[in-house]
């Protein structure tokens, strides 16, 4: 009978691990190859991950993998998947069936834009989302693929309420939040919610901090006869009274982000994401869930590897979501059955780097030379990145040397070591003396060819960051 029993445990344990999903990003410099990052994903167990786009390396490199796939349709192509049923056949076609009946790719979802109702995008995709929704499922359907569900992962400001009993959605969307239920629950398809319970942290200084986190030790809220130990419960029931409040009370949900960044900001760190991450796990595990759902929730995690291209105007932290650095390292232990053992991920494989060269501060430049470093760390920051420099960052405590040497090796770094691009009037030379510094790591790129230009936002977002670098350092100066 013990043994029956540790049988049936593990057999749950695997289970879940099997349905544990993972978002897997890149908008990456230096993106780790599509095949390196299946094999760590099948190797650490995870056979679910979301995607934010359906490209085709990427989806070749899941075909026959067992791992069940939500492709995205991005918020740029919303108007043209609205305003054309053929263009949306068409995307559907190349994009679904071609990898999911030709190719071996498992697809069980197409994620129809991101989060497109997000208040800071001023109402650009409102018109567009619903049709376009309606548009890919329509054509799912009619190419016989009626076991694909198309959802739409909305951001947690669709819906509000002081307390989870007042859920309700958004009053400006509300109309069109019935809808989407209501097409949704005909199709059989799920409600797709993203919740941070890091942004209350981010975005309110008086924020409980224990609230955050799954340990119980914070003041509980109160609502009714039900007491809420954490902000993510009570973010989730507050969705689920919205739902019931609008008709569907039995709407299926699923979270499609959910995670903590590890730097960035002064509550973003590894100890912060370790405690949140695995407290979310066990959480899950244990079949806790919500006081209003108390089942088993689908969820995936934000995120699997960092970005260093993303757009930092949420924050400088945006770049840091991952569980495993850009180049497949594991940032911490997480134990992904929840049993919050002391476990190790399992890195990427075969990852190849640039040589060990760094690019640092001169200590030898001239004073006149000197006049040129605010310029030169600005133009440097704008093309690298330098988001760990900031309060209570990894990199904080750096002088202002140190904060040259780190803006000037991320330059060097992005544009692949190349010869000239450790110059800066002389205001940088190559070591090859590792310059880390206690938490601050200066890194070495992977040695793969950049898979896309920097954005126009990140691009802009971290002229802001160069900026307020320059400030500091001529303040030191």
């Amino acid at each position: 009978m013990v043994f029956l029993f540790w049988v049936l445990v593990m057999l749950v344990l695997v289970g879940w691990v099997q349905g544990l999903g993972m978002n897997w990003g890149t908008q990456a410099s230096h993106p780790l190859p599509p095949d390196a990052v299946v094999g760590m994903l099948k190797d650490n167990g995870i056979t679910k991950v979301k995607l934010f786009d359906a490209d085709e390396h990427t989806m070749k490199a899941l075909a026959n993998t067992g791992i069940q796939v939500m492709v995205g349709i991005p918020n740029d192509q919303l108007q043209v998947m609205a305003t054309s049923t053929k263009d949306a056949a068409n995307w559907v076609e190349t994009n679904v069936t071609e990898f999911n009946l030709d190719g071996g790719v498992d697809i069980g979802y197409v994620a129809v834009g991101n989060e497109p109702f997000l208040k800071a995008y001023n109402g650009t995709f409102i018109q567009y989302t619903f049709p376009a929704l309606q548009n890919i499922q329509n054509a799912l359907n009619k190419a016989g693929l009626k076991n694909i569900k198309a959802t739409v992962p909305l951001n947690a400001d669709v819906y509000q309420g002081d307390t989870p009993s007042e859920g309700e959605f958004r009053p400006d969307i509300n109309d069109l939040m019935i809808q989407i239920c209501q097409f949704l629950a005909s199709n059989g398809a799920r409600f797709t919610a993203n919740i941070y319970p890091f942004l209350s942290l981010y975005t309110n200084d008086n924020f409980p901090v224990d609230f955050a986190f799954f340990d119980g030790t914070g003041q509980p809220v109160i609502d009714g006869n039900i007491q809420y130990t954490n902000v993510f419960d009570a973010a989730l029931d507050t969705l689920f009274w919205a739902l019931k409040r609008a008709g569907f009370p039995d709407l299926p949900v699923l979270v499609g982000e959910v995670g903590w960044p590890t730097d960035g900001d002064k509550n973003a760190n590894i100890n912060y994401a370790q405690r949140f991450n695995q407290g979310l796990l066990k959480h899950i595990m244990n079949g806790r869930d919500t006081p209003l759902r108390p089942q088993n929730i689908e969820t995936y995690l934000f995120s699997l590897v960092d970005e260093d291209e993303k757009s930092i105007a949420p924050g400088n932290f945006e770049m840091h979501w991952g569980i495993f650095q850009s180049d497949g390292t594991p940032k911490y232990t997480l134990d992904l059955s929840g049993q919050s053992q002391n476990t190790t991920l399992i890195s990427a494989k075969g990852v190849k780097y640039f040589p060990r060269r760094w690019c640092v501060f001169n200590p030898s430049a001239s004073p006149l030379v000197l006049t040129q470093l605010p310029d030169s760390i600005t133009y440097a920051c704008t093309h690298g990145e330098c988001t760990s420099l900031g309060y209570g960052s990894s990199c904080n405590n750096l002088d202002y040397q140190g904060n040259a040497s780190y803006v000037f090796n991320s330059y060097y770094q992005v544009k692949n070591q190349q010869n000239g691009d450790c110059g800066f009037y002389n205001l940088a030379i190559v070591t090859e003396n590792d310059p880390s510094q206690g938490t601050c790591k200066f890194e070495i790129q992977i040695a793969v060819s950049a898979a896309s230009n920097t954005m126009n936002s990140y691009i802009y977002s971290l002229i802001s960051v160069a900026g307020a670098v320059a400030i500091v350092l001529l303040s030191v100066l």
